[in-house]
C-alpha cells in the first residue's frame, strides 16, 4: 500500500491575471498561467486548461503503464481532451464535463492483453478518479500581518 505523499506548488502573480507556477523540482521549468481575454492576454493556459491536461495526461500515461506492464511497447499515444464549461445553478462558470479520446497507432486486436488493459488502466490514474469522487478542498486566506482572514472547507 502507498503512504500518503504531499507536494506543494507555488504560484506568484506576475501581472494582471498572469501567474507563474513553480514546481520546486530541479530541471522542471516554471509555467505561466493566464486568463483569456477580456480579463487578460491569454499568454498561457488557464486553470481549466491545466486541469484538462492533467486528466488527459494521467489517463494516457496510465494506459501506457498498463500496456508496458504486459511487455507491450506501443507507438506514440495521443490524446484529445475536450472540456465543457457551463454555468452552475448560481450562474457561475464551472467545468461541466471532460471528454478524453486516446488514440493508439496499433490495432487493438494485435496488442497482447489489450482487453485486460481496457479493464484496468483507469485504476492507475490518480487525477481522473480523484476528480470523479470529488476532492476535498481547504482554502485559507492570510493577510499581510499573518492573520487568517478566511477559511473554508468543501
Amino acid at each position: 500500500m502507498f503512504e500518503p505523499t504531499v507536494f506543494t506548488v507555488h504560484l506568484a502573480q506576475k501581472q494582471g491575471y498572469q501567474f507563474e507556477a513553480s514546481f520546486g523540482q530541479p530541471g522542471v521549468p516554471d509555467i505561466v498561467l493566464d486568463e483569456p481575454g477580456p480579463l487578460s492576454a491569454g499568454e498561457g493556459p488557464n486553470a481549466s486548461q491545466v486541469l484538462a491536461v492533467a486528466v488527459g495526461n494521467c489517463l494516457t500515461a496510465s494506459l501506457l503503464f498498463c500496456l508496458r506492464k504486459f511487455q507491450q511497447e506501443p507507438a506514440t499515444l495521443q490524446a484529445e481532451v475536450t472540456t465543457t464549461l457551463a454555468p452552475n445553478e448560481h450562474g457561475h462558470q464551472r467545468i461541466g464535463g471532460i471528454e478524453v479520446v486516446i488514440r493508439l497507432q496499433e490495432i487493438a486486436g494485435q496488442v497482447a492483453n489489450f482487453g485486460r488493459c481496457m479493464q484496468q488502466f483507469e485504476n492507475y490514474c490518480v487525477v481522473t478518479d480523484s476528480i470523479r469522487r470529488g476532492i476535498p478542498v481547504h482554502v485559507k486566506v492570510v493577510d499581510g500581518a499573518g492573520n487568517d482572514v478566511y477559511a473554508a472547507e468543501t
